[in-house]
């Protein structure tokens, strides 16, 4: 197995496809698109996505590319993330001018950023930050990124946990290969027309079979101004009778369906903090 994943080694992709398959190849990647790419033109077996982050809300990117691409969701992955304030060797937290990371880590960092009063500047990855800071030998500058990123670069950690709520938990999706045999999950995108009750209607097919919705989202149709898309997490595998009959009843009034894949849930007690 190789597991493509987005960013630099000590990524907290990384750190997720690992903990899907401790002992996988993996494949780092400069864009979402390449880790797409990377699946389909089989350089890697599979793809590991952050989809949502307990505190930043969710990655609409990858959501975009799972309709843009027919490669399915197989698994699902969540990971505790610390962020720790990391630097060149000798660099004291008074010394710290400017931070960079991924936008997602400084939204999680946000209140702990402002107290510390420093500049923030996006990079295209945690681990990224990491490394700019490391090559550079950027003095009076910090990356916010995990301790194995600090590691891999050579940086010392000068605070650990920074971010601004204990639970810090991002879900990441596994794209690539079957659908595993004890898949309990299964996400789905549809449109509606923009009638009266459509919504409602849709919902009802789920309802009615007594069946549990664990997320709903909707997000907007590129190119087709107040139209939108609808995608929902399923706490039921594709094949159950219950559930092919609400996507049979659903099929008959929203404008198109499409199930984007059936996977095994994360168990939180399988979960790490890296």
């Amino acid at each position: 197995m190789r597991l493509a994943y987005q960013g630099e080694p000590g990524a907290y992709s990384e750190a997720a496809a690992l903990l899907f398959s401790p002992h996988a190849d993996t494949l780092p990647c400069k864009t979402f698109d390449d880790v797409f790419n990377a699946v389909m033109e089989n350089r890697a077996t599979h793809g590991v996505l952050p989809m949502e982050n307990s505190v930043g809300g969710t990655i609409h990117r990858n959501y975009d590319l799972l309709v843009d691409h027919e490669v399915a969701i197989t698994g699902e992955v969540e990971l505790d993330v610390l962020h720790c304030l990391q630097a060149l060797p000798g660099t004291k937290l008074e010394d710290v001018k400017i931070v960079y990371s991924h936008p997602q880590a400084l939204a999680q960092c946000e209140r702990y950023l402002k107290e510390l009063g420093t500049t923030v500047e996006a990079v295209y990855d945690t681990a990224g930050g990491a490394k700019l800071v490391a090559e550079g030998r950027l003095s009076g500058a910090a990356a916010l990124a995990s301790r194995r990123a600090a590691e891999v670069f050579g940086l010392d950690v000068i605070q650990e946990a920074v971010q601004d709520f204990e639970y810090n938990i991002t879900r990441f999706f596994v794209i690539g290969g079957a659908a595993p045999t004890d898949a309990n999950k299964t996400t789905i995108v549809f449109a509606l027309p923009s009638t009266p009750g459509s919504l409602f209607k849709a919902l009802s097919a789920f309802a009615l079979r007594d069946i549990n919705l664990s997320k709903l989202e909707s997000r907007p149709i590129r190119g087709r101004p107040w139209e939108y898309l609808f995608y929902v997490d399923i706490d039921a595998r594709r094949d159950e009778l219950a559930l092919a009959r609400a996507l049979t009843q659903l099929g008959e009034f929203a404008k198109w369906t499409r199930v984007l894949g059936t996977y095994k849930g994360w168990e939180r007690a399988n979960s790490a903090r890296i």
